[in-house]
C-alpha cells in the first residue's frame, strides 16, 4: 500500500502489516520516502488495551545516530530481542498495554533508514512532521486520540524541536485569521492532538547539565567510580567548556558550537571514558556487542535476519544500531551544544504538559544534570517549579515500595527513577510501566 498526501507531493508512505514481535496486535511498517533522497523506516503497534480510545505515542531513540529499534526490542516494545538474536520474547511491561506505539527511525541513515543525509534537528523536525501528517492521514482512526512525543538520550533535542513544529503548525491550522492556515487545512493538512513531550535521560540543556558531570561521576549516590586525578581534571575542565558552549548559546552557528563539543567532550566526558565504565550505568563496566550491551549486538542479529528484513519490508542491505558517520555530522554541524531547551517554555505556558525523567544510575546524561536544567529553565512556573518540594513516587499495587522521586508544578514534571542506568525501562520495567500509566492518564506520582 502507498499513501500520499496533496500537501507534502515530494512525500510518499509505503506501508505494510507484518505479524512480527506481537502477532496478537495490529501492526504497520514501512517507509516514508521523500523523493527519491530520504526513506525513513517506522512501526507502529496499536495498543493491547483500547486501541480506539488509547493515545498515539512516538518514540525516539538518540545518539544522535542511533535507531528506535533499540527502544522497541531492548526497552518499552511488545518484545525484546533474546541473549542468541534470533528470536524475541514477550514484554509483559511494554508501553503499548496502554498505547499505540510509533517508533521512527531518523535522521536518515539511522537503524533501517537510509538516503541523502540530515544533519540537524531543525530538518529532521520537518521530516518528522511531515511523516505524521502522511500516518494520520492514511490511519485516520488514531488522528483525533492524544499525541505525545518521547525520546530519549539525543531525544533531548529532537523532542522539543518536534513538539515546537507541532505546536507551531496546529496554531497556524486553528487560526480563523490565518490565511496560509486555511489554506494549507483545505489541502487536508490536520491539527495533531498534542497532549505531552517526555524526554529520558535526555542532553537538553548542555550549560547547565555539564557541570554535573563530575559530580556524577566523583561524587553521586553510587559513589566515586574515579580516580582523584581524573575528577579534578573533570572539574578543572569546566570553566572553558561552559565559555564555549555560552558563545555557542549566543551565536547558534557550527563555528561556535563545534568547538564547544570538542573541548567539553574532551575534557569532561574524556576522563570517564578512559576508565572503562559504562557511560549508561556507573554500576557496570563496558561490556561488548555495543553501546557497552550485549543485547544490542542481539538486536543488530535479530534485525539483519533475512526472513525478518523480508517480514518487515526493510530496504537496507545491512542493519546497523547506531551509525557514527550520523553521529559526527550532527557534530561538525554545531548541533549538539545548541539550546533546545528554548523550545519548551512557549509549549509549557500553552498548556503542553512536559516529563522529564532520568534513570539516577545514568553518567552520559545524568539525573543531577537533568534536575537542574529543569529547575534553572525560563519559563512563568519557573520559581513555583523551583521552589516545589521532591516527593516519593511510590509504586502499586503495595504502594510502599519507594521507586523515585518526584517535582511537579502545573504542566512540568521532574522524576528520578532509582535504580535506571540511560535506558529506564530496560533496568527498571516495571517502574517505566508505573510511570507512562500514570503520566497518560493524567494520573498523580
Amino acid at each position: 500500500m502507498v499513501a500520499e498526501h496533496t500537501a507534502f507531493p515530494q512525500y510518499k508512505l509505503r506501508v505494510r502489516q507484518p505479524k512480527l514481535c506481537d502477532p496478537t496486535v495490529k501492526q504497520y511498517s514501512g517507509y516514508l520516502d521523500v523523493d527519491s533522497d530520504k526513506h525513513f523506516y517506522f512501526w507502529f503497534f496499536e495498543s493491547r488495551d483500547r486501541p480506539a480510545e488509547d493515545p498515539v505515542l512516538l518514540w525516539l531513540n538518540g545518539g544522535p545516530g542511533c535507531s528506535s529499534m533499540t527502544g522497541l526490542l531492548m526497552e518499552l516494545g511488545p518484545c525484546r530481542v533474546n541473549a542468541k538474536g534470533d528470536g524475541v520474547v514477550n514484554n509483559p511491561h511494554s508501553w503499548n498495554n496502554h498505547a499505540n506505539l510509533i517508533f521512527l527511525d531518523q535522521p536518515v541513515n539511522v537503524g533501517y533508514s537510509y538516503g541523502r543525509g540530515v544533519f540537524n534537528t531543525v530538518s529532521a523536525s520537518e521530516d518528522v512532521y511531515a511523516f505524521l501528517q502522511l500516518f494520520f492521514q492514511q490511519f485516520n482512526q488514531y488522528a483525533s486520540l492524544p499525541f505525545h512525543v518521547f525520546g530519549e538520550s539525543y531525544g533531548g533535542h529532537y523532542v522539543p524541536a518536534i513538539g515546537s513544529k507541532i505546536f507551531r503548525e496546529n496554531r497556524q491550522l486553528l487560526d480563523t485569521s490565518s490565511l496560509v492556515g486555511q489554506f494549507w487545512k483545505g489541502k487536508g493538512v490536520q491539527v495533531i492532538n498534542l497532549d505531552s513531550l517526555g524526554i529520558g535521560n535526555g542532553l537538553v540543556d548542555e550549560l547547565v547539565q555539564y557541570k554535573y558531570y563530575h559530580k556524577m561521576a566523583c561524587d553521586s549516590s553510587y559513589g566515586s567510580v574515579l580516580s582523584e586525578s581524573a575528577c579534578r581534571r573533570m572539574e578543572n575542565a569546566y570553566p572553558a567548556c561552559a565559555e564555549k558552549i555560552e558563545k555557542c548559546y549566543r551565536y547558534e552557528n557550527a563555528l561556535s558550537c563545534v568547538p564547544a563539543s570538542f573541548t567539553c567532550n574532551r575534557g569532561i566526558i574524556g576522563p570517564y571514558q578512559e576508565s572503562g565504565l559504562n557511560p549508561y550505568d556507573v554500576r557496570e563496566p563496558c561490556e561488548s556487542g555495543g553501546l557497552c550491551y550485549p543485547i544490542i549486538g542481539a538486536i543488530e542479529k535479530y534485525l539483519n535476519r533475512p526472513e525478518v528484513k523480508a517480514e518487515l519490508g526493510a530496504d537496507v542491505e545491512k542493519y546497523q544500531g547506531c551509525n557514527m558517520n550520523v553521529n559526527m555530522g550532527f557534530n561538525l554541524a554545531g548541533d549538539w551544544m545548541k539550546p533546545y531547551m528554548r523550545y519548551l517554555p512557549e509549549l509549557l505556558e500553552s498548556g503542553i504538559r512536559i516529563l522529564v525523567y532520568a534513570g539516577d544510575a545514568d553518567f552520559i546524561c545524568n539525573w543531577y544534570g537533568n534536575k537542574a536544567w529543569t529547575i534553572e529553565l525560563s519559563w512563568a512556573g519557573q520559581k513555583q517549579f523551583a521552589a516545589a518540594k521532591d516527593r516519593a513516587w511510590t509504586m502499586k499495587p503495595t504502594e510502599d515500595l519507594q521507586v523515585g522521586e518526584v517535582r511537579s508544578h502545573e504542566n512540568f514534571t521532574f522524576l528520578r527513577v532509582f535504580g535506571a542506568g540511560h535506558m529506564v525501562p530496560y533496568d527498571q520495567p516495571e517502574s517505566s510501566a508505573d510511570m507512562i500509566e500514570r503520566w497518560l492518564s493524567k494520573r498523580d506520582f
